[in-house]
């Protein structure tokens, strides 16, 4: 595919990429987490890139919601309050859709990407908030995952329907591709076979045509994670499907199943790491499924004192990330004083917010994600006496922790009120700080300001878990289960250090035992993490230089971008 000039006429755009989600800045509110962030560093790696793309995404008018914290952990949530005009521009062409034989009114707003060489990628979300929808439609783009399933459908549908009908109006005429970034966009599959039937004079609908045209990113090895709405749903606000002639295997327990639906409609399909796509594949045997590894856009988030560093000794590597491997020759001092740097800037901001006292010479462990019980948030504090033994007797440690539990998952929201009970407890030995209302400006300074960052999801559930790359990309080293991306990360006393047991083959492969993890990350704290960080310096601080120059060289979205435009967009 060859690379276009900074100004791509609309004409010249031939991929369009669909995301319920995008997030950019963090004053742009239209994202809840991973899928969003990496679709925006999608983005942005192709504005860089050159790539003639389009992006297709929903307002979110009002967030996903923004988290507040009372002092026992108890989450409450509220509007995000933001001026969607003093960032995105109201475009003039609006498109209308039938949701329940209603007639919807979408209008659209732009969100232009500027690359690091000057290269311009267009956003459109997608907007129902208009006087003439009915008040209940007026409400379909506000809310991120917000409402019951009617209202996530209406979303879908606007998505994937009225953002096909909207490239036609904006006259982008020569879409050769169309990337669904997870099931919610599949429903653009059957506004594409209608306009193909009608502009192509067909007497019946070409599947094979649209498929040639699709393409699928799934990122969740999760079950729940898959979008299905009954029939009743699908016929009352749609109609009926069956016109198409899709097979029925398109349904799971008699709901449409939008990953299938996308699955059956798509050539291409991907899992979002090597593993995820073994695990995809066995929940989805009849189907083929490859892989490319996630990445996260190297510029948005190495900390302003790496990039200095960078560009001081490895000039470039914003447009090459690979040049990162490079690191090796920054001498270690040079690298651990921008470290400490970006851990003030953390520590400073941790102490402002909660009064915690942390101590910038102190080990640091980071823990932020979305809080539900797969990604196992509680694992560290599974044995408090143990871990404050660690921090007494071995090398004091201090830890920082982040992150929203779904409005509807009890559970998650129980998991931070515990926490909230162990920082507590443990307040006496180890200080530890709950930064509330998780977004991009605390992810950056937490990847990038911690010693040590933590994952430890249940296996297999974990896609990919890109806020691991974000940390390697500043020295950060991973302590993390095997499972996503660290499986290809992970070089043992290299790059970080692993959490239980090495998965073995999907046949085999049996669910992460809670008691076998905690005592194995117990006894990597104990005999090697904080006795290192304490006594061994130099050690320490080459693998930070190999965690740069393995990891944050290959685990970019330039190298994702470039494996997508080979193996997706170019066939």
């Amino acid at each position: 595919m060859q690379r276009y000039s900074k100004e791509i006429n609309k004409e010249d755009r031939i991929i369009a990429y669909f995301s319920m989600e995008m997030g950019f800045e963090s004053h742009l509110p239209t994202y809840s987490g991973g899928l969003g962030i990496l679709a925006g560093d999608t983005i942005k790696s192709c504005a860089d890139l050159g790539v003639p793309i389009v992006g297709i995404t929903l307002l979110n008018e009002y967030g996903y919601f923004f988290q507040k914290l009372d002092n026992a952990g108890n989450q409450t949530e509220w509007p995000v309050r933001w001026n969607k005009d003093d960032f995105l521009k109201l475009l003039p062409a609006k498109t209308s859709i039938q949701i329940a034989g209603r007639d919807v009114v979408v209008q659209v707003w732009e969100y232009t990407v500027t690359g690091i060489t000057g290269g311009k990628v267009p956003v459109y979300l997608l907007d129902t908030n208009l006087k003439e929808n009915y008040d209940y439609d007026r409400y379909i783009t506000s809310y991120l995952y917000g409402g019951d399933l009617q209202y996530r459908f209406a979303q879908e549908m606007v998505l994937g329907i009225a953002g096909a009908k909207i490239l036609k109006e904006f006259g982008h005429t020569k879409i050769r591709k169309y990337h669904m970034n997870e099931g919610h966009a599949a429903l653009l599959t059957l506004e594409l076979m209608e306009n193909d039937k009608v502009e192509n004079n067909k007497t019946s609908y070409d599947l094979d045509a649209i498929r040639r045209r699709c393409v699928f990113t799934t990122h969740t090895p999760v079950p729940a994670g898959h979008d299905k709405f009954t029939q009743d749903i699908v016929h009352s606000m749609y109609g009926d499907i069956s016109r198409f002639g899709i097979d029925e295997d398109i349904y799971s327990d008699g709901k449409l199943n939008m990953t299938l639906l996308a699955l059956r409609m798509s050539y291409f399909v991907n899992g979002v790491a090597k593993k995820h796509s073994e695990v995809s594949r066995s929940m989805f045997p009849e189907y083929s499924i490859d892989s490319i590894t996630n990445g996260v856009h190297s510029p948005t988030w190495v900390s302003g004192p790496l990039k200095k560093l960078y560009d001081e000794f490895i000039p470039g590597w914003k447009k090459d990330p690979f040049t990162l491997r490079y690191a090796l020759s920054i001498p270690r001092r040079r690298i651990w004083d921008a470290h400490m740097e970006a851990k003030k800037t953390l520590i400073d901001e941790v102490n402002a917010q909660t009064n915690a006292g942390m101590d910038q010479h102190v080990l640091t462990i980071g823990f932020a994600r979305r809080f539900t019980a797969y990604k196992r948030p509680d694992l560290l504090f599974r044995d408090v006496e143990r871990l404050r033994n660690i921090s007494r007797n071995i090398g004091k440690i201090q830890i920082v922790l982040a992150g929203k539990a779904h409005p509807s998952d009890w559970g998650g929201k129980d998991m931070i009120r515990q926490i909230h009970e162990n920082i507590n407890e443990l307040g006496g030995d180890i200080k530890i700080a709950y930064l509330a209302n998780y977004d991009m400006d605390i992810a950056k300074v937490m990847t990038s300001g911690v010693d040590i960052w933590l994952n430890t999801p249940r296996r297999p559930h974990e896609a990919s878990g890109t806020s691991g790359m974000k940390a390697c990309h500043n020295g950060v080293l991973n302590l993390s289960v095997f499972d996503g991306w660290w499986l290809e990360g992970h070089i043992a006393n290299v790059t970080g250090w692993g959490v239980g047991p090495k998965p073995t083959d999907i046949e085999t492969e049996i669910e992460a035992d809670d008691a076998v993890d905690a005592d194995d990350l117990y006894k990597k704290l104990e005999n090697e993490i904080v006795p290192m960080f304490y006594n061994d310096r130099p050690k320490w601080m080459n693998m930070v230089r190999s965690s740069i120059a393995l990891n944050a060289s290959f685990f970019n979205t330039h190298r994702m971008v470039q494996q997508y435009i080979t193996n997706a967009y170019c066939h």
